[in-house]
Parts: structure tokens; C-alpha cells; sequence
């Protein structure tokens, strides 16, 4: 008998392909990416990176609620930017969406990412004990 579980709320981005936005497995979760689509309407929210930025670290927040969890129990954090120039805004805003300890996270310079998003993060969160 499998322990995995999926996880979907409303309030972050409709999948948009053959995948969940996260899946349970025991006490850890593994958060699809998330670019910064408005979960409401489908629709990139901004050309701004920064604007970008801040939506797809809410659009990961949602999900990690919905697991009952939080943005501070992730423990690992993959980031793909179009423009490496941006990291030092990802830098920026992470420090408004999460606080010490930092996760582990790797950031890697990327060709395109769907719908013409400048900025992708994906993660896996460990909650419980």
C-alpha cells in the first residue's frame, strides 16, 4: 500500500501538464515547480522579474499550506532563472518570503521555461517530526 498522497489547492496554479503541483510521501512533500502564474486567471502576472519572483514564491507558499505546511519547513529549494543578472533580485525577495535557516537550494541559468516565465522554483518540504 503506497503512503503517497497528492496535494492541489485553488489557491496556486492548475497544473499545466500530466503532473500534481505536489506529492505527499510520508512526513515529505515535493513541491512541482511553480512559475508566476495568478492562480485566478491562468495569466502570467507581470513582465517584472521582481513581480515574477513574488508570485511564484506565493504560488509555492499556497501549496505548502495546503500540505499543512509552511515555506520554513522546506529544506531543499531549486530555482531556474532565464536571466542569471536576476539572481541578486531572487536573493532580495527570498528574504521576504523566508527566514533562518535558509533552505539548501541550487539556482540554475535556463534557455525558456513555459509560458515565457523569466522564473521557475520548485521544492521539497519535510513537516513533522
Amino acid at each position: 500500500m503506497s503512503n503517497k498522497a497528492v496535494i492541489n489547492t485553488d489557491k496556486a496554479p492548475a497544473a499545466i501538464g500530466p503532473y500534481s503541483q505536489a506529492i505527499k510521501a510520508g512526513n515529505t512533500i515535493y513541491l512541482s515547480g511553480q512559475i508566476p502564474l495568478d492562480p485566478a486567471t491562468m495569466a502570467l502576472v507581470s513582465d517584472d522579474f521582481e513581480d515574477q519572483a513574488r508570485q511564484v514564491f506565493t504560488n509555492l507558499k499556497a501549496v505548502c499550506e495546503e500540505a499543512a505546511g509552511s515555506l520554513g519547513e522546506i529544506v531543499k529549494l531549486n530555482l531556474y532563472l532565464v536571466d542569471l543578472d536576476n539572481f541578486a533580485i531572487v536573493n532580495k525577495v527570498m528574504e521576504e518570503f523566508f527566514d533562518k535557516p535558509y533552505p539548501a537550494r541550487a539556482a540554475v541559468g535556463v534557455k525558456a521555461l513555459p509560458k515565457g516565465a523569466q522564473f521557475e522554483a520548485e521544492a521539497v518540504m519535510v513537516i513533522g517530526d
